[in-house]
């Protein structure tokens, strides 16, 4: 009776493992771009149904949020010119320009560059309508430049009077993001936003947390370092810039927001939303 029960025991014990090992075997190394395109739907319809105040609150939270960035930059900035080699105080700046994103998308905040990609899957879909879409674009579109705007005037008073940032930075930040030809802003702006709407994308392929971490430091240090024109970040740049009276003016930041705006729309939506939406739905 001992011996049958040893054997019932051991049989069970296998079974078992044999269960956990086909488990293991039918989980998926990568989620299939199909999960991925539904989830970017389905989290593009979630927002496109959200009440106007709540996306109201929301991308004035991720204006604010993102301008946190330029926080970092400053400080790194006066602490390391010629202190370091430029080299390293360059990446350790744009680390700092990533902090930003990281509490935007990890807070789930909306960022306006974000849903230039995630907004307009639900609409390519035949889900969603223009008129929908237009309206999330100009609300949280609004309330992120009002974020940005109120923070970089916060900034640019409190930071020279705590001692941790010198105006001259604020100046120097400014200019090297408006003193460009408009053609610049705009392809740089496209750029941009093919990288912030491949973020929106690799985020949602992501399994957790950790993953979207890199992913999201990895894209916008990019950003940062290449000095690529982000509607929203670099309008807390120009701005903090305006208000210090130093290397930009109100006409310079005019001439950056509506070039940046156009560019990073159509990097988003042309070169990941139709090419992303249409290779998957193209096998249908």
């Amino acid at each position: 009776m001992a011996d049958d029960l040893h054997d019932d025991l051991h049989q069970e014990s296998d079974s078992r493992r044999s269960q956990n090992q086909e488990e293991e075997k039918g989980e998926e190394p990568q989620k299939s771009y199909e999960t991925i395109l539904e989830q970017e739907i389905a989290a593009g319809l979630t927002e496109l149904e959200r009440p106007a105040g709540a996306l109201l609150l929301s991308g004035l939270s991720a204006g604010l949020d993102v301008s946190l960035g330029l926080l970092l930059m400053a400080v790194l900035r006066t602490l390391t010119e010629g202190a370091l080699p430029k080299p390293v105080s360059e990446i350790l700046v744009a680390m700092g320009y990533s902090a930003g994103f990281l509490f935007v998308v990890l807070g789930r905040s909306e960022l306006f560059t974000e849903h230039t990609t995630l907004a307009v899957m639900p609409v390519l879909d035949g889900r969603a309508t223009l008129r929908q879409l237009g309206r999330l674009w100009g609300l949280i579109y609004v309330a992120n430049q009002a974020g940005a705007a109120a923070f970089a005037a916060f900034l640019a008073f409190l930071g020279p009077h705590l001692g941790i940032v010198e105006p001259r930075v604020f100046g120097a930040i400014a200019a090297g993001v408006v003193d460009h030809p408009f053609w610049v802003i705009l392809l740089s702006g496209v750029l941009a936003g093919w990288m912030m709407g491949l973020l929106s994308w690799l985020v949602a392929a992501s399994r957790d947390t950790i993953g979207q971490i890199f992913i999201v430091t990895l894209v916008t240090t990019a950003i940062g370092l290449c000095h690529l024109h982000h509607a929203v970040a670099g309008t807390a740049e120009v701005l903090a810039g305006v208000f210090s009276g130093q290397g930009a003016t109100v006409a310079d930041f005019g001439k950056f927001l509506l070039w940046a705006t156009l560019g990073n729309i159509l990097g988003g939506v042309i070169c990941v939303a139709l090419l992303k939406f249409g290779h998957v739905r193209t096998r249908h």
